[in-house]
Parts: structure tokens; sequence; C-alpha cells
């Protein structure tokens, strides 16, 4: 897991890559991994450059395209490219990602960033972070 800290008014789709560009992935053996085998988004991360970006490192981008983009594409006939494909199944796992932000979001400093400083609100997010991963550990080990 990886957080990065934007002022309040930022907009997501910009910190896609430096999220990504910070994930480690650990297997039960080995060094971490800097390359996950997908990554699943919502549509507002259906961007050129993301795709492209996910492409390049050989990643499969799970994220749906966007009505605009697909009429778009669709106005520019053969020249517009393919459709963009993403797996359904593996799509509905997103909701994982969304249930751990709510239970981030439990902790009212978190939910309403009463911290003032980027560095104690990032403190934050990890302390409440590393707390429900030993819950679930513990969950686990019973």
């Amino acid at each position: 897991m990886s957080f990065v800290v934007t002022a309040g008014q930022a907009a997501d789709r910009p910190q896609f890559i430096p999220v990504l560009k910070k994930i480690r992935v650990r297997l039960p053996v080995g060094r971490p991994r800097t390359r996950p085998g997908a990554v699943a988004a919502d549509k507002a991360y259906s961007s050129r450059a993301n795709r492209a970006y996910l492409r390049k490192r050989h990643i499969k981008a799970v994220i749906p395209e966007k009505k605009d983009q697909a009429a778009n594409r669709k106005k520019k006939g053969s020249r517009g490219g393919r459709p963009v494909s993403h797996d359904a199944d593996l799509y509905k796992e997103r909701n994982a990602v969304e249930r751990l932000i709510n239970r981030l979001k439990d902790w009212r400093g978190i939910a309403t960033r009463f911290d003032k400083t980027p560095e104690s609100y990032l403190a934050g997010l990890e302390l409440r972070a590393s707390m429900i991963w030993l819950e679930e550990l513990l969950r686990t080990a019973d």
C-alpha cells in the first residue's frame, strides 16, 4: 500500500503514476516486485497517459472506458483504434480498495483532515493502515 498526499483541491487522476511508482508487491519469497500484474481503477483514471504508462510497463489495465472517450473513438472511425477492453471479473474486485478507503476514514481525523501538516496527516494514514493490516492478520491467524 502506498499513499501520496496532495492539496485538498487536487484531482486524483494526476496522482495515478506517482502512486504506482511507490507500490511494492510482496510475495511469500523474494524481493518485492515493483510491477503488479494488473491495475484496477474506475473510469476517472481512463486516460491515454495512464494507459500508455501501463502498456509500457506491461501491466494489465482493468479500467473501463469513459462514454465520451468511446464516442470520440467511434467518431474517428477506423482511425480511432480498437475499443478498450477490461476484465469484468477482475474489475469487480476493485471494491476492496473502496472498502479500505472507507475503513481508513473511520478515523475522524483522516475523514475531516484535522491535521495541518501533510507529514502528520500521512503519519495518521499510515498508522490507521497498519492497524487495519494487523486486525486482518490477527483475524486470519485464528
